[in-house]
């Protein structure tokens, strides 16, 4: 008996939390119709195009759905290399000054040497 009651409190438990899910995916949806509207008049407003909008955020425009099921995948964009900054003199390890630093460095700064003594002329 106790696990019917159980089971009917977690099924009426789930049915509650698919019914929140849904309210709040409709106020979710219902705050963005007027952002998006605002959006698209003043896209109108000053002529700009889909494509400009994409350009700002750095990424190509996505072409529409019959276009892009014949494309292959693009690649993965490449990760640009970073000039060294730092040199060991002895080992001739670099670092770009970039992230963590590398444990020969931060020995020799423990020792007393000061990080401008290993910088790249």
């Amino acid at each position: 008996m106790v696990r019917e009651n159980y089971a009917a409190q977690q099924a009426k438990i789930e049915k509650e939390i698919g019914k929140l899910r849904k309210r709040a995916e409709l106020l979710h949806t219902k705050r963005r119709k007027p952002v998006v509207a605002s959006i698209i008049r003043s896209m109108r407003e000053y002529n700009i195009t889909p494509e400009e909008i994409a350009a700002a955020f750095g990424k190509p425009a996505r072409a529409p759905a019959a276009v892009r099921k014949g494309a292959a995948p693009a690649a993965p964009r490449a990760k640009r290399a970073v000039a060294p900054k730092y040199r060991h003199p002895d080992t001739g390890e670099t670092w770009s000054g970039r992230g963590k630093a590398p444990r020969w460095l931060t020995a020799a700064e423990a020792e007393g040497a000061k990080r401008d003594s290993f910088l790249i002329q």
